[in-house]
């Protein structure tokens, strides 16, 4: 195992840092205030190649490998984790379960405009079924070569704006054999009969981060809108969350050396008593606590990555790695606030945005209370 970047991951990392500083900082606080996702934006970041980047060149992407899309969602979220999610989720939610588990025509019909910049839902969470994703309320119910699907999705990124070209939805298709619920996935297009997305606002956090509720009144789709087989829907989606889990985690690691920098930059210039505040050990400490857990970090991360990359199980490392980078960002966004003192809670300043934006981490994609479920399970406790 051998963490040194490639010169094509390294162009990469250093060709996103470059347009997250340029095109990204100067409109990001304009933003998030107005709670504006922008389109803008989100079509200069397929200009450079930010969707589609594991996806084959057949199928319009760019052929590149788990980690360098982790590297990517990095970069941004070192600056702003509201577009980080934007294309954590429109590769990973978005693209990957079509990439992953749809038939030829089906991938043919909707990744090259995906990988252009559109965008695609992933609907799973539920007003009643968020941890508990067996609880999914909403049906699907075969009538001659038409799926009709009832029910209502909440917390969608990328769902509900001008670049959206619909969602994946699982909904509830029976009973197996042994009378427990069968779920399957389902394609269902914008401006399908019945079906609305409607964009939410007033969130804490990921302002400009694109997020809506649905809803499906006897929504018909064909049955070829079927993504895989009756009765899959279950291992699609937690096989898509597995992956999603590491661009989560991309986020968490991001915004954490985002946050050091923030803070070390700060308490360089601060002066109080006649000294930095870096020069004082107390806050000397809570930089080096910083920079070691970042690494510890960067490291787990990085190594959940090559363990998928090279094709061996990596379900109980993405899972480690999306609950540690997240806490470690909580813990890095703690610090900056803190070492900025009263000005930490200023929106003039970036502490209170990183604060702010990483509490979705320990929710999304499955809470951290979850991921260690997910890792006790592992590890047969």
């Amino acid at each position: 195992m051998d963490f040194k970047l490639s010169d094509e991951q390294q162009i990469l990392k250093q060709t996103v840092r470059d347009f997250a500083e340029r095109e990204i900082r100067p409109v990001m606080k304009e933003l998030d205030h107005k709670e504006e996702f922008s389109v803008a934006l989100t079509q200069k970041m397929a200009e450079i190649g930010l969707f589609g980047i594991t996806v084959a060149e057949e199928y319009g992407g760019f052929g590149m490998d788990y980690q360098a899309y982790i590297l990517a969602v990095e970069e941004l979220a070192r600056v702003d984790g509201c577009q980080a999610a934007t294309v954590a989720a429109g590769n990973s939610l978005g693209i990957g379960p079509l990439y992953y588990f749809g038939n030829e025509e089906q991938k043919k019909r909707y990744l090259p405009e995906l990988c252009r910049g559109k965008l695609w839902g992933f609907g799973l969470t539920e007003p009643d079924a968020g941890s508990d994703a067996g609880g999914t309320k909403t049906t699907a119910v075969r009538d001659g070569d038409e799926w009709v699907i009832n029910g209502s999705k909440i917390f969608i990124t990328n769902a509900a704006n001008p670049l959206a070209l619909g969602v994946t939805v699982q909904a509830v298709t029976g009973k197996d054999e042994r009378g427990r619920k069968q779920y399957s996935c389902f394609i269902v297009e914008n401006g399908t009969p019945g079906y609305e997305a409607r964009e939410m606002h007033g969130k804490l956090c990921w302002r400009s981060s694109n997020t809506a509720e649905l809803f499906f009144d006897e929504v018909r789709v064909p049955a070829a809108n079927m993504l895989g087989k009756v009765g899959d829907g279950f291992r699609t989606m937690l096989s898509t969350l597995d992956s999603g889990r590491l661009s989560i985690a991309a986020m968490g690691l991001g915004g954490a050396q985002g946050a050091f920098e923030c803070a070390l930059n700060y308490s360089r210039e601060r002066k109080q008593f006649g000294t930095p505040l870096s020069r004082f050990q107390a806050n000397s400490f809570k930089l080096a606590d910083m920079a070691t857990e970042i690494e510890a970090a960067r490291s787990l991360l990085y190594r959940a990555c090559w363990l998928r990359d090279t094709g061996q199980s990596f379900g109980k490392l993405a899972a480690m790695a999306k609950l540690y980078c997240s806490e470690v960002m909580y813990r890095a966004a703690n610090h900056c606030v803190q070492l900025h003192g009263g000005y930490g809670l200023m929106e003039d300043y970036d502490a209170e945005k990183y604060y702010r934006d990483q509490k979705l981490l320990e929710i999304g994609e499955g809470t951290s209370e979850i991921q260690r479920l997910v890792i006790s399970r592992h590890i047969e406790v």
